[in-house]
C-alpha cells in the first residue's frame, strides 16, 4: 500500500539528507519524494511517497517527528487528498506518426513543448495514474527520454497540512 507523507520543514541547508539519511539507515523505500518551498520562504514542504503497511508508515512519521528540522508531519489519507505530477516525455517519431502522437496528446490534455523532424515532447501535469497512461499509449511511438517528477499533494478542503 502506498502512503503520502506531508512533512514542513526548515528551509535550512542538510535538512533533505538527513531525511532521507533516516530512510536509509532504517532500510525504508522511497517511491516518490518531492520538495518546495511553501508559502513562508522560510518553510519547505516534503511530499513523500511510501510503500508498506499502516506500521511502516506509522514508523516513518515517528522517526521524522525526531528530528530537529521537521515542523510538522502528517500522513495523508489517499481518498482526501490531490496529488499531481509532472513528466516531460521525449518520443522520436516518423513523419507519418506525428499525427497520430498528436492526437494521443490532445485525448490526454498534454501539452507539446517542443518539437523537431524526429522528435517531440511532451509535458503533462496530472494524477500520477493519468501520467502512467500517456506513457504506456506513448510506448509504441520509441519513447527516448522521460523526465518525471516526485508526487506533490495538499489535503482536500479546508484543512491545512
Amino acid at each position: 500500500m502506498k502512503h503520502t507523507i506531508s512533512v514542513l520543514v526548515e528551509n535550512k541547508a542538510g535538512v533533505l539528507a538527513r531525511i532521507s539519511g533516516l530512510f536509509a539507515r532504517r532500510g525504508f523505500n522511497i517511491d516518490s519524494l518531492a520538495v518546495g518551498t511553501t508559502e513562508d520562504k522560510n518553510i519547505s514542504r516534503i511530499t513523500l511517497l511510501v510503500d508498506g503497511d499502516d506500521y511502516i508508515a506509522e514508523q516513518v512519521t515517528k522517526q521524522l517527528n525526531k528530528q530537529i528540522d521537521v515542523i510538522k508531519v502528517r500522513k495523508l489519507d489517499q481518498e482526501e487528498i490531490t496529488r499531481r505530477e509532472l513528466v516531460l516525455v521525449k518520443v522520436k517519431m516518423s513523419a507519418d506518426q506525428r499525427g497520430e502522437i498528436i492526437d494521443i496528446v490532445k485525448i490526454m490534455q498534454g501539452e507539446i513543448v517542443d518539437i523537431s523532424h524526429t522528435t517531440l515532447t511532451v509535458e503533462m501535469s496530472d494524477k500520477p495514474e493519468k501520467i502512467d497512461l500517456l506513457i504506456d499509449l506513448l510506448t509504441p511511438y520509441n519513447i527516448v527520454e522521460v523526465a518525471r517528477t516526485g508526487t506533490i499533494a495538499l489535503q482536500k478542503g479546508a484543512a491545512i497540512v
